[in-house]
């Protein structure tokens, strides 16, 4: 079983950046693909971005790509997100993810395990 706890999250001017971190219990995470996951209220969860597991390989959603990074530290077993030029409707819960697989995964079925969440609010 793998714990992710998500951090970082807060309240933020428009233009302004956050960076998220996702810590994993498993020593096991670099073994793992993972995962940025987003939800606004009264709306499903949408997909940000996702890394491979060595983080050769990313791809974003394009609503975020441009402005936001992902990247993992194998070593701390942590994933990051960082968020520049934030927009209202950045605004969300933001959840992290972890599959068992090699590749990039898009769609929330894909991810075994997924963390609480963090609430980055975005001011305009």
């Amino acid at each position: 079983q793998v714990q992710l706890v998500e951090s970082g999250g807060g309240l933020v001017q428009a233009g302004g950046s956050l960076r998220l971190s996702c810590a994993a219990s498993s020593r096991t995470f670099s073994s793992l693909a993972t995962g940025w996951f987003r939800q606004a209220p009264g709306k499903e969860r949408d997909f940000v971005a996702t890394i491979s597991r060595s983080g050769s390989s990313t791809y974003y959603a394009d609503s975020v790509k441009g402005r936001f990074t992902i990247s993992r530290d194998n070593a701390k077993n942590t994933m990051y997100l960082r968020m520049n030029s934030l927009k209202a409707e950045d605004t969300a819960v933001y959840y992290c993810a972890a599959a068992q697989g090699s590749g990039l995964y898009t769609q929330a079925s894909s991810y075994d395990y997924w963390g609480q969440g963090t609430q980055v609010t975005v001011s305009s």
